[in-house]
């Protein structure tokens, strides 16, 4: 199956399109990606951010969906509302199934989008969503609430559940994701002690992607995107391919 990203391009490898990609892959899918923006950044920090021109971003989602016949997809950095916007009306035009990356801040600490950014995602694209996966800060931008622990992240998950199915992701949270889909419920998790974690929501929302266009629901689909970006974590991705190959099948 071919599923698209529509994202910001980091030259570090370890977040954006490339983390898509490389998960669409190690997932077994064939994948396909716009860029949004171009970025300057690594690991630690974010040099600078160059955004795409809407009218490109246009013709390259176009392009793509000329050919290939496409469901499911998601997006990551959008950086401004323009962008937002144009990328929204895409995905209505063309039906898209698509999980939301809210991408605001890298994980680095550095900037990546624009003032108004969170009322677009709100007012524009969440309303298409299939299932949006906010991180904490993300989860507090959305719903307005200040998440401390688990019973404010089902708080906040609940605010944004009004608009689209969530799931507030656990890296802050002692491992455990809170998804919304009609109700509350905890998916347990572990966190792994290690600073190798830039990238880890690209790898998970892109493996949302892939487990929901698989017919998954969608507390099976977290559950197994979790899985698979702490195996990320842990291995690195040459420990994950290694582990792809000496099991002699594709990592499901």
């Amino acid at each position: 199956m071919t599923v698209l990203s529509i994202a910001g391009f980091d030259p570090s490898g370890g977040a954006g399109i490339l983390s898509d990609i490389k998960t669409f892959h190690a997932l077994g899918e064939y994948g396909t990606a716009v860029i949004t923006a171009l970025t300057a950044q690594n690991v630690k920090r974010v040099g600078g951010v160059l955004p795409v021109d809407v009218d490109f971003i246009e013709k390259q989602i176009d392009t793509v969906l000329e050919e290939e016949e496409i469901v499911y997809a998601k997006t990551g950095m959008l950086y401004s509302s323009e962008i937002i916007k144009t990328v929204a009306a895409k995905i209505g035009e063309y039906d898209l199934k698509v999980v939301v990356d809210p991408v605001m801040v890298a994980g680095s600490g550095g900037q990546l989008s624009k003032d108004r950014l969170v009322r677009s995602l709100k007012e524009d694209l969440l309303p298409l969503a299939q299932l949006t996966t906010p991180n904490v800060y993300e989860a507090q931008a959305l719903s307005g609430i200040i998440i401390e622990d688990e019973e404010d992240a089902r708080k906040a998950a609940y605010r944004i559940g009004e608009t689209c199915d969530v799931v507030v992701t656990g890296g802050h949270l002692k491992g455990n994701d809170i998804l919304y889909d009609g109700s509350i419920k905890v998916i347990e998790g572990e966190l792994v002690d290690t600073k190798n974690i830039h990238g880890s929501g690209c790898t998970y929302s892109a493996a949302c992607v892939v487990y929901l266009s698989r017919g998954y629901s969608l507390e099976e689909t977290v559950q197994k995107a979790g899985n698979f970006t702490r195996r990320s974590i842990e291995h690195g991705f040459k420990g994950t391919l290694n582990q792809f190959w000496e099991e002699g099948k594709i990592l499901r």
